[in-house]
């Protein structure tokens, strides 16, 4: 295929995902449920006869794949953790063509090890259609706007980056939105400037990222355009940095709830009453400590099943995350049934006595493609003063990295800092939220922010 005629393939497919979408999320609830139930039954039989992991399962557990109907019937199937999926990543990974012409993602680094996840090229694609219903929160925010600009703020190589690069190449270019790339390795100052000359309807980014430029803001280190809406994902915000920058700065604040292993989960609307789940693409539900499931209104683990992507398939995958499910709906109008606010998505920026912040994508970007690697955490015990904790697969693999490390932490943090290296046989589990890989022991963090980097 040549490179025109991917592009208007690809071109055809993104357009035709958007017919209807903004109508989905009030559709009624039995129709949703109908959609749902449709795509699991597809994903399952997909899964069944063409992914190694559930051909096997299904087979040695004696389940048959046509008596997995509807969403409860997933209950028949084992939760699948993390690790089991990344001691082995292609075991879940279709043989058949999507999967094998998959796109590669790597995980964020939230949990300090890293996990690849195949998306195939389909899915990606339709994914242009699916971004139309938090589209609409913004557009209503921006008092009934169809068009507006938008400044990203990610980081290189990221799975924002890779997305974009993939739709680059398979599309003319759809949307309308302008948007620009920002990232969080480029200094503060520079960001800030950016912002300002650009003057963007909406800015997008880490909730930590948002929320440390916006403190900077208030404490006058910085200076930028206030956009109209921000928008966050991938980590959290504290409820003060909420606080700031919608009362203080007067600006709305939109949050994705979207994971790696699932592009889209679930989103805010105007109300902020609680995530509204992607019902239709997504089946989501709360299990307790032994995996059984809870009913609303009880906090439990996040547990997903994936009913759109082709490539790497997960079905009932314990994603880690903390949260319940409400009876509540929202004023809003939208079916969708609502997510509470998660627990344990909130990373830590690392300060530094410059004055400037490094984000944890940073950090993380250090270990992505060190082979050997299995997990880490850096711990900031003063300005200048670290702790590198260092899982890898042997203490071999640990002598032949740390050097490089260190050489590259160094020049991410400063290079009189004091990084005190250690190897890490195994990590204890982390009680009481989500393991933090970046963690800053500074009591109050920020305060000593000269003028930024």
């Amino acid at each position: 295929m040549t490179a025109t005629l991917k592009k208007a393939y690809g071109t055809v497919v993104s357009a035709a995902s958007l017919i209807g979408q903004s109508r989905v999320p009030y559709l009624p609830r039995e129709h949703l449920h109908q959609m749902r139930d449709r795509r699991l039954r597809d994903i399952v039989r997909y899964a069944t006869e063409t992914v190694p992991y559930y051909r096997d399962l299904f087979r040695r557990e004696g389940i048959d794949p046509r008596d997995i109907r509807t969403a409860q019937d997933l209950d028949r199937l084992p939760l699948l953790d993390k690790d089991t999926v990344r001691r082995n990543p292609k075991l879940f990974v279709s043989e058949a063509k999507p999967g094998q012409t998959a796109v590669p993602f790597v995980t964020s680094g939230t949990t300090g090890a890293p996990l690849q996840i195949f998306h195939d090229r389909h899915s990606m694609l339709i994914n242009t259609g699916f971004n139309e219903r938090e589209k609409d929160v913004v557009r209503s925010l921006l008092g009934g706007r169809r068009s507006y600009t938008e400044a990203g703020i990610g980081y290189q190589g990221g799975t924002r980056t890779v997305f974009r690069k993939f739709l680059d190449d398979y599309r003319f270019g759809l949307g309308q939105a302008v948007w620009t790339d920002l990232y969080v390795s480029d200094p503060v100052k520079s960001v800030a400037a950016a912002l300002s000359r650009l003057q963007p309807d909406l800015v997008s980014s880490y909730g930590s990222y948002l929320e440390a430029i916006f403190r900077m803001a208030a404490a006058g280190r910085i200076h930028f355009h206030a956009p109209h809406v921000v928008c966050y994902g991938a980590d959290s915000m504290t409820d003060a940095g909420k606080r700031l920058i919608e009362r203080d700065f007067g600006i709305p604040i939109v949050s994705l709830y979207n994971a790696v292993e699932a592009f889209k989960i679930g989103f805010t609307c105007e109300h902020g009453s609680g995530f509204h789940l992607r019902e239709d693409l997504i089946y989501v539900k709360i299990v307790d400590g032994d995996g059984f499931g809870l009913g609303t209104g009880q906090k439990g683990e996040v547990v997903v099943t994936n009913l759109v992507n082709r490539g790497t398939v997960l079905l009932n995958y314990r994603l880690g995350d903390i949260a319940s499910l409400s009876e509540e709906r929202c004023p809003c109008g939208r079916t969708f049934v609502l997510l509470s606010e998660l627990e344990g998505r909130l990373e830590d920026v690392v300060y530094l006595a410059d004055g400037g912040f490094a984000h944890p994508r940073l950090v993380w970007k250090v270990f992505k493609h060190r082979p050997g690697v299995v997990r880490y955490q850096l711990i900031q015990h003063a300005l200048d003063t670290f702790e590198l904790r260092l899982a890898t697969v042997d203490r071999a693999a640990f002598e032949r990295v740390i050097d490089g490390v260190i050489e590259e932490l160094h020049r991410l943090l400063g290079a009189s800092v004091v990084i005190e290296a250690t190897y890490q046989a195994e990590f204890q589990p982390y009680v009481g939220g989500k393991f933090r890989p970046v963690l800053s022991l500074l009591r109050d963090r920020g305060s000593h922010q000269g003028e930024g980097t």
